[in-house]
């Protein structure tokens, strides 16, 4: 009773913000077009900033729309302290975690590192990408996704143009 009360709601959020975007089944669907599929809760709006930000930088996406994130993460494999807002993934095969610079993950996809399946930033920080108001930046860390539940650091942003 309680998820269907939950889909209710979803799509009546759906319909109210008019989004054109994709959720459920027609979401996982679209990765096949689509360059990204960014899992995120309908009413998260920094994750519309970083969805930006990734076609700025040249990168196709599809919204899936989740109303239990943990469900995604734990789907996809990101470990425990590497969770953020949403979570995008690239043709079934990547999953980048947060607000991941467009920069690092096309440097990630060109080169995958072995036994790695995605980038992550974790929690929110206020100077990455969906997040950077423009005056404030914090340095931040991106760290590497590895199978089997580990991660380890990959690089670490020291300011708005390395973004």
């Amino acid at each position: 009773m309680r998820r269907s009360l939950s889909n209710i709601l979803l799509l009546c959020l759906l319909g109210f913000f008019g989004s054109p975007h994709l959720y459920g089944a027609e979401a996982a669907a679209a990765s096949d077009s689509d360059s990204f599929v960014v899992y995120k809760h309908p009413l998260c709006f920094c994750c519309k900033k970083w969805i930006r930000h990734l076609e700025h930088g040249g990168l196709t996406t599809g919204v899936g729309y989740r109303l239990d994130m943990s469900e995604v993460k734990g789907q996809w494999g990101v470990p425990q302290g590497m969770e953020s807002c949403h979570t995008a993934v690239w043709h079934g095969k990547y999953v980048f975690e947060g607000h991941v610079p467009a920069r690092y993950i096309w440097q990630f996809l060109a080169d995958p590192p072995q036994d790695s399946f995605g980038l992550s930033v974790p929690g929110m920080p206020a100077g990455s990408p969906g997040m950077y108001d423009g005056k404030t930046f914090e340095p931040y860390n991106i760290y590497l996704l590895l199978r089997g539940g580990d991660y380890r650091f990959y690089a670490r942003v020291e300011n708005p143009q390395d973004q």
